[in-house]
């Protein structure tokens, strides 16, 4: 067990390296020669409404098949961390070489194998296989009408399709439906079946896909739908601005043609008077800087990931959209350095390297810190989700010796490059007293059995989401500003960020009204990294928030006389 984790490890760790080149397919490279041998991996077993509690397959009694050797084994960083159980079967298969119906093995049924089946049964366990990376999903048994008899499928009937030298299809037919007695003896049999197919290697991929999404008028609707909001939005708020602005600079035209006596007779007020604030470092600079930073980051990640996605077809391997993220997230940290950095030393900070250290590590320590809590519920339970410690070393080790190290790279460039104050206005020494005022102002496809694939949709509700964030805090910062409140950077943060809480309340109604979900294990998993995502978002929210309010206030203030 031990040298087992270590193996993976070690895996793990050069699995990131590999993202840096070309992509190979795990299974060679998914050409075969005529009886060449063809891998049916048994992957995880587990409760069909709970997709994220999954279990070794072998963790229930099953038997294995006389094959005891392969000749190839992968396992990628995003595999690991997604809790993939690649296990051989011990069925020996070979490409286009047909088997007839075939006993691999016997299990020897006593009464803890028995109940051990049954309770799968009636929790509707299903397994997953995989040959040539394509998925295979089949279910362990079936109960009969009144729920007093167990049944277990014996016979696995495999039929592949091929094209050329490739494999592009796979079904699987469960059979062999034998009733669960104690002390007996089950045999458990397979066939393979070849069949030439017409499709494309590249179009494989298409049946466990949503071939009607396109096809779903709602989509075009939705989306055109929120493209005309955000261009009203859009409209609106730069025809109420632009309007409200001429009156503001108009008005303090006039204020500055009368001399001091009438000045100091008139009414004064607005987003003027607080100039020489506005640009007063925020409270608790070093924590604001590191989530700015932190946003811009995940930021880039979402775009850069999304592009991908579009490009490569990364649900087309396993693991590969979590280990794409992993070296996103890792390659694009100069932009966390530079931007939080830089924001950092403007506001005159000048413990830089705790700043460093605490915005490199605030989105790892996140989830870091939410898998761990998960990973012991996880062990309890046996899951296959629990993290092997050696993958909890190779992330760790992306941490100091990559993120880690890009991060200074980032700051420092940060500081040297766009560190210094640029202000448009004069900062006073003594802080300006604030007015008393009232106070106003994708689910199914991670949670359920879908392949999400529709990124070009998911591009455009990222613009949009950028869109509506910014023109909302910009309206509230200016609300704030001519209220005479010059403390804008928080509240454009928040007031961005504050789409996470809506997202978070949703994933409530979703677990209880739309899915089946049940158990420890699955409810803290599920509430467990929905608060992580929520988190990321409203950090990634709040920074583009701050962006474009900053933006916008540099720009009114610029162009605005000041005696």
């Amino acid at each position: 067990m031990g040298s087992s984790r270590w193996r993976i490890a070690v895996v793990a760790f050069f699995s990131f390296a590999e993202l840096l080149m070309p992509i190979e397919a795990d299974e060679h490279e998914h050409t075969y020669t005529d009886k060449e041998e063809v891998v049916l991996w048994m992957n995880t077993v587990g409760p069909y409404h709970n997709r994220q509690e999954t279990y070794k397959y072998f963790s229930l009694p099953f038997c294995v098949g006389t094959k005891k050797t392969i000749s190839h084994y992968h396992e990628t960083l995003g595999e690991a961390l997604q809790g993939v159980e690649l296990e051989f079967s011990g069925l020996d298969i070979k490409f286009k070489d047909e088997v007839m119906q075939t006993t691999y093995c016997e299990i020897e049924l006593d009464k803890a194998k028995r109940d051990a089946f049954v309770y799968a049964i009636k929790n509707h366990y299903w397994y997953q296989m995989y040959i040539d990376d394509l998925p295979i999903w089949g279910i362990v048994g079936e109960a009969d009408e009144n729920g007093e008899d167990h049944y277990l499928w014996t016979y696995k009937k495999l039929e592949i399709g091929f094209n050329g030298n490739r494999i592009v299809d796979v079904n699987l037919t469960s059979e062999g439906k034998v009733k669960l007695v104690p002390n007996t003896r089950i045999a458990m049999s397979y066939s393979v079946k070849w069949k030439k197919s017409d499709v494309k290697f590249e179009d494989r991929f298409d049946k466990y896909l949503d071939p009607s999404f396109f096809q779903h008028r709602i989509h075009w609707f939705s989306i055109f739908n929120s493209f005309m909001m955000v261009i009203f939005l859009v409209g609106l708020v730069s025809m109420i601005l632009m309007r409200t602005l001429r009156k503001d600079y108009a008005r303090y035209s006039k204020e500055e043609e009368m001399d001091d006596m009438d000045r100091d007779l008139g009414d004064e007020y607005g987003w003027k008077q607080v100039h020489g604030d506005v640009f007063r470092p925020s409270s608790h600079p070093m924590i604001f800087s590191s989530l700015i930073g932190s946003g811009c980051q995940i930021f880039s990640v979402s775009f850069i990931v999304i592009i991908v996605a579009m490009i490569e077809d990364l649900y087309t391997e396993r693991g590969s959209m979590l280990s794409t993220a992993i070296f996103v997230y890792a390659a694009t940290s100069p932009v966390n350095g530079y931007f939080g950095g830089s924001l950092y030393a403007k506001q005159g900070g000048r413990r830089w390297i705790k700043q460093m250290f605490i915005g490199a590590f605030l989105i790892p320590a996140m989830v870091c810190g939410t898998a761990f809590f998960i990973n012991f519920i996880a062990m309890y339970y046996h899951a296959s989700r629990a993290i092997p410690f050696g993958t909890m070393v190779a992330v760790c080790c992306i941490c100091l010796f990559v993120i880690l190290p890009l991060n200074l790279v980032g700051t420092i460039l940060g500081r040297n490059l766009s560190g210094q104050p640029n202000f448009p206005c004069r900062v006073n020494a003594v802080p300006r007293p604030i007015p008393e005022k009232k106070w106003y102002f994708i689910f199914t496809s991670f949670w359920a059995y879908k392949i999400y694939y529709v990124y070009g949709f998911m591009m455009l509700v990222l613009v949009i989401l950028c869109i509506v964030t910014v023109c909302v805090t910009i309206v509230c910062t200016y609300f704030l500003l001519n209220a005479e409140d010059y403390r804008w950077q928080w509240t454009s943060f928040l007031s961005a960020a504050s789409t996470a809480v809506y997202v978070y309340m949703y994933s409530f109604y979703y677990y209880f009204f739309k899915t089946k979900m049940y158990g420890l294990f699955q409810t803290s998993f599920y509430f467990g990294y929905m608060a992580v995502f929520s988190s990321s978002l409203g950090i990634m929210c709040g920074a583009v928030g701050y962006v474009g309010t900053s933006a916008f206030v540099r720009k009114i203030y610029t162009n605005v006389k000041i005696d």
